[in-house]
């Protein structure tokens, strides 16, 4: 007998192994991504002091969403990514370590690692 297994416990198995080796620390934070049914949020958190550095979504006022068509797709991606560069800059953070947050890599999250790549952060 097989035992069926949901998405979302899938997600919260593997998202408990990556927390198992992704940690953040003041000179190098966590780069979160969560993405829900219609946004996408990405924060970059200092767990040695347990505060989040700092933030960016689809849904903040300052982010720049008059063109788009989703705040979910990679184009929207695209943007977050320039957004938080933005912000990683302002306090100047040169080095990440990404924490996929269970999520498969490839599409929105590739696109998101590669821009901050080409913007200088090491992740």
């Amino acid at each position: 007998m097989s035992k069926v297994v949901s998405r979302k416990a899938a997600l919260e198995k593997r998202h408990i192994r990556l927390r198992k080796k992704v940690l953040g620390t003041p000179d190098r934070p966590r780069l979160v991504v969560f993405k829900s049914l219609k946004n996408i949020f990405v924060q970059c958190v200092d767990d040695t002091a347990g505060n989040t550095v700092c933030a960016a979504s689809t849904i903040e006022k300052a982010f720049p969403n008059k063109s788009l068509k989703s705040r979910k797709n990679k184009e929207a991606m695209g943007k977050l990514a320039e957004y938080l560069l933005g912000k990683l800059k302002e306090k100047s953070i040169g080095a990440v370590r990404f924490d996929r947050n269970g999520y498969t890599f490839h599409g929105k999250l590739k696109l998101l690692a590669d821009k901050l790549r080409e913007g200088g952060i090491k992740l």
